[in-house]
């Protein structure tokens, strides 16, 4: 069995940001040569998520007011987290969202239903993060 690493590495403009990141994960998966086997993507980071849904405007926003809803960033006094950072909330979303996903690989490609695709979640960005794409396969 083969296996392959590569870090992707995000640093966004906005506290909260949604990337679609299909197409590196796919670009890793090239540069690996591995034709069936899985892909893990996680987010190296507690305060971000990786997800696998639609590439729709919309739905992104709606996730912004539900998260938001969920976990709101004010006051930040709510949160005992809070005190050198004030990122409790982030942390919460990212537990909503998830850390991680596992696709299949068949013949070199993502293996996904008609409308997924792959989605790093910042929580609590403006800073340097990093995702893990680990593929294991032949």
């Amino acid at each position: 069995m083969k296996h392959f690493r590569k870090e992707l590495w995000f640093n966004t403009q906005q506290r909260r940001e949604f990337i679609n990141i299909s197409n590196e994960v796919q670009q890793a998966i090239d540069e690996s040569g591995i034709q069936e086997g899985l892909v893990l993507v996680n987010a190296m980071h507690i305060t971000a998520s990786v997800f696998i849904n639609d590439d729709e405007s919309g739905l992104h926003q709606d996730y912004e007011v539900w998260l938001e809803k969920l976990a709101p960033e004010k006051p930040h006094s709510q949160y005992k987290h809070n005190g050198f950072e004030d990122n409790a909330d982030a942390h919460m979303k990212r537990q909503v969202m998830g850390r991680e996903v596992v696709v299949a690989l068949t013949n070199g490609k993502l293996d996904f239903g008609r409308w997924e695709q792959i989605f790093y979640g910042e929580f609590d960005g403006k800073r340097s993060k990093r995702v893990l794409v680990k593929i294991i396969g032949e």
